[in-house]
């Protein structure tokens, strides 16, 4: 089966980012890999190696979401033009979520009735990662 994975693209602070996820999420770290611990650490220079290279977080039910630091030779202009979509299979879960990645980011669209989900609501948290929480979808 073919699944997409969103990988996101940080500034230094993936670790930081990820690690946030994973308690948001109640999800689970499962890669944390820096530049200095990868198979390539010697073709990475010095002043990168310290950066992730590769993260991955298992979400509850299945998902994937992978994350790594943009190499410092290579202008970082932020995550543009998408969102990550997350689907709860219950309202309370959703608003859950929702408030925890709002911590020190910002709402953008406040969770309310949709005419595909009972409750959703649009973010972008702390790190500039734009979000759309769903709770409770409604088939359409």
């Amino acid at each position: 089966m073919t699944q997409a994975i969103a990988y996101l693209a940080f500034n230094g602070n993936c670790a930081e980012a990820m690690r946030f996820y994973e308690r948001a999420l109640d999800a689970k770290l499962e890669v944390l890999m820096s530049g200095a611990d990868s198979p390539m650490a010697e073709q990475i220079p010095k002043e990168s190696a310290h950066r992730i290279l590769h993260a991955r977080l298992a979400l509850p039910g299945g998902g994937t979401l992978f994350g790594g630091d943009c190499p410092t030779n290579v202008p970082y202009e932020g995550i543009k033009g998408v969102s990550i979509t997350l689907d709860f299979a219950s309202v309370a879960a959703a608003e859950k979520a929702f408030n925890a990645l709002a911590s020190g980011g910002q709402v953008t669209m406040p969770m309310q009735p949709a005419f595909w989900a009972k409750r959703w609501g649009m973010l972008i948290d702390k790190f500039g990662t734009p979000w759309i929480v769903n709770g409770e979808p409604v088939p359409l």
